[in-house]
């Protein structure tokens, strides 16, 4: 059960291993919301997420026994470093399955903190089933990343942090993947506050537990589909699932488009990195129907792999129309190539990549086909280059970049 005695024990014990995570007000998100947005930088723990909290605390309430058998986890990442770092701590071996879609910056970062990784199964629950089995066979002691309850206490602390900073916070965001984080911190906020609004925010593509309020029990999906790599579960905790139905207010779920968007405001407005599970608490505050009140997005992690990186980055310069592409068709003769360069000059386009296609036409006189992609200030600096090359008799037409 959870207990305020609980979640105050596990704040004294944790902190031992945590960062302080002091809230950060967002100028830019609250202008764009209408709302006083606070962000709760999670990413900044010593492992990247928060993680680290309930692993610490599960750990710090087993036997000696339980310990010395050795832990074993299956995780998409921040979990399986909070394990391996918090029995580093305790000096006790650790067991990590992880599935093969895992950042190689999440694989690499448990391996340095002395835990033996297991890769296997496409998502999560294939890689939990797996280490279910290894627990089975070895006698290990298994820590699940969030359907346990003293692991769920050890994320709560998070909320007491937010009340400490911000008493009259009216709503907090939680990102949801298991439900372990949005367990700890909505159970403690309704102690704390039961006139508070808690809300998780799941990937469209892996909603799970918005589909299980839906049904009225746990729900398995029978596929997730998300570059949220971290909240990308089939089936919400079954121990937690009643705190979750008790103290939820809300469930909110963002496409991956937005999270590419969020991305690219956390990076401008706040130079700060956080993974696509943690953006999506950012991305809801668009879906907010509320003015004026003080709001905290928790930020869950910032372990991005840097390929995913800037595949992020490419797609939301696309989105924003910072980049894009069009096609013209021009006569295959000498200087034309340089008439369309000087018209995209004058109207102050930068040209990254060119593609000129000789074939496109049986009559090369009459038409070759130039691929133009560009960089733009935004949406009418792009409108602007557009109507340049049709004042000049070009028929421009927009295509999807190819990078």
């Amino acid at each position: 059960m959870l207990t305020l005695e609980k979640f105050e024990e596990a704040a004294e014990i944790v902190q031992k291993v945590t960062q302080e995570t002091k809230l950060i007000y967002s100028p830019y998100l609250s202008a764009q919301t209408g709302n006083r947005v606070f962000l709760k930088p999670e990413n900044m723990q010593v492992t990247g997420a928060y993680k680290i909290r309930g692993a610490y605390y599960k750990i710090s309430t087993l036997s000696e026994e339980e310990k010395q058998h050795g832990l074993i986890t299956a995780s998409a990442g921040n979990h399986a470093q909070g394990v391996a770092y918090a029995a580093k701590e305790y000096g006790v071996k650790a067991v990590i399955v992880m599935p093969t879609t895992t950042p190689l910056i999440k694989v690499n970062r448990t391996k340095s903190y002395g835990a033996e990784v297991v890769l296997y199964g496409n998502v999560y629950d294939e890689a939990c089933a797996y280490a279910y089995e290894l627990a089975e066979k070895e006698g290990y002691t298994f820590i699940h990343p969030f359907d346990d309850l003293a692991v769920a206490t050890g994320q709560g602390t998070i909320a007491m942090e937010i009340f400490k900073e911000l008493p009259l916070v009216d709503y907090i965001l939680v990102p949801v993947g298991g439900g372990g984080l949005a367990t700890g911190v909505s159970t403690l906020a309704k102690m704390l506050n039961p006139k508070i609004k808690v809300i998780g925010v799941e990937p469209a593509g892996a909603n799970c537990l918005q589909c299980s309020f839906e049904e009225g029990k746990v729900t398995t999906l029978p596929s997730v589909s998300t570059i949220a790599d971290g909240t990308a579960v089939k089936t919400p905790g079954t121990n937690i699932f009643p705190y979750l139905q008790e103290n939820l207010d809300e469930i909110i779920t963002v496409e991956d488009d937005e999270l590419i968007v969020a991305f690219l405001d956390m990076v401008e407005n706040h130079k700060m990195i956080v993974e696509n599970s943690g953006l999506l608490t950012v991305a809801a505050l668009k879906h907010l129907s509320v003015k004026g009140k003080k709001i905290v997005s928790v930020l869950s992690g910032g372990n991005m792999d840097v390929i995913t990186m800037a595949s992020v980055v490419q797609h939301g310069l696309i989105q924003r129309d910072r980049i894009f592409t069009v096609s013209v068709l021009l006569p295959d003769k000498p200087g034309e190539l340089v008439r369309v360069a000087s018209v995209i000059a004058e109207a102050q386009g930068n040209v990254i990549k060119l593609d000129h296609n000789q074939f496109v036409s049986t009559n090369r006189n009459a038409a070759v086909e130039l691929k133009i992609t560009l960089e733009a200030f935004g949406t009418d600096h792009k409108a602007k280059i557009v109507e340049a090359l049709k004042e000049q008799g070009y028929r421009p037409k927009l295509i999807r970049p190819n990078l």
